[in-house]
């Protein structure tokens, strides 16, 4: 059975209760959403599990209909089985269909904290170290805990570097993905390897962390390009962006607490750009960035830029007296 064309959500950004969220993957359930995307860090994985359990005892869904994503936190790096054991038990789920690897180093952050906040134990992108966690996960899927493992946070050059040191390539890669930041040249990177992209904030992400807003953000669905075919289509701005999402390859999971979001939001899957509209949504690419990750920076580090290999190459770092430095080229 393939991936649905958009997924649900369950990010709360550190806004909505694990009650809310809960309630709106119910109402999601019922509106015929069949992809959820969950991770531990998130905080509702139990209260989510409940509804799943409450859906499948009820005869609403099966099982083997649903895909439930999960996520290891940076903060389970050691103890990687035992995380996805955890999820399994909190989402009421006998086995994961895809478990990722949140981000590609085990720097972490504490809840709700602010822009600034740092973590004195944070350090770059590792390869040896992003390996010997890839192993463990591979050793997941050998046993049956779950059908398949994937990526998140990761760039081109990043992706370069341990792909052909990988025994088992990853399923999936979910990325920042949305009409002002396309990510092109990583989307067509994926789909030549046949690795599937999926998209989050797809919408912009107006309710992301306060930490993650900073000056001369955009959001997608008041830029024209968006907002001109919504009105030509009689359609919601937010339906077009996730069309964008679908028409080039992409699974959106948007998440909604408002029942008639959670409906629009599915509905966008039967959208069909033509292609003047595609090349109209072309022109919002425009870089726009929105969760820039800076709270994962390590002593040495200039900008939350240096965890992304903008320059297209990937930038090794040495540790001298507990601050890493950027090796030259």
């Amino acid at each position: 059975m393939e991936l649905p064309k958009i997924g649900m959500g369950t990010f709360g950004s550190d806004k909505y209760s694990a009650s809310i969220v809960a309630g709106a993957v119910k109402c999601a359930l019922d509106s015929g959403y069949r992809l959820f995307d969950c991770a531990s860090v998130y905080g509702n994985e139990g209260e989510i599990g409940e509804v799943f359990n409450a859906a499948f005892a009820k005869g609403r869904a099966k099982r083997m209909d649903i895909f439930i994503m999960s996520k290891l936190w940076n903060d389970s790096h050691g103890r990687v089985a035992e995380s996805c054991e955890k999820s399994i038990s909190d989402l009421k789920a006998d086995y994961l269909d895809v478990y990722f690897m949140h981000w590609p180093f085990p720097n972490t952050h504490a809840a709700g904290c602010g822009g600034n906040s740092r973590d004195e134990n944070s350090r770059p992108f590792i390869k040896e170290e992003f390996l010997s966690v890839w192993s463990e996960m591979e050793k997941l899927k050998k046993r049956g805990l779950v059908r398949e493992i994937a990526l998140s946070n990761m760039t081109v050059p990043k992706l370069e570097a341990v792909w052909d040191d990988m025994t088992t390539k990853p399923y999936a890669l979910e990325s920042e993905l949305h009409p002002s930041f396309a990510q092109r040249e990583l989307v067509a990177l994926c789909a030549a390897k046949k690795v599937i992209n999926i998209g989050y904030c797809p919408l912009g992400s107006p309710n992301r962390p306060q930490r993650d807003v900073a000056e001369g953000d955009i959001a997608d669905t008041t830029m024209p390009q968006v907002t001109e075919i919504a009105r030509s289509r009689g359609v919601s701005p937010a339906e077009i962006c996730l069309a964008w999402a679908v028409n080039n390859g992409i699974i959106p999971i948007p998440f909604s607490s408002d029942p008639a979001h959670i409906a629009c939001n599915l509905k966008a899957a039967d959208i069909v750009l033509t292609p003047a509209e595609k090349e109209l949504l072309l022109g919002a690419d425009c870089g726009n960035r929105l969760i820039k990750g800076q709270v994962f920076l390590w002593a040495g580090s200039e900008s939350w830029r240096d965890l992304w290999d903008e320059d297209g190459r990937l930038a090794c770092w040495e540790e001298t007296g507990g601050v890493w430095r950027k090796k030259q080229y």
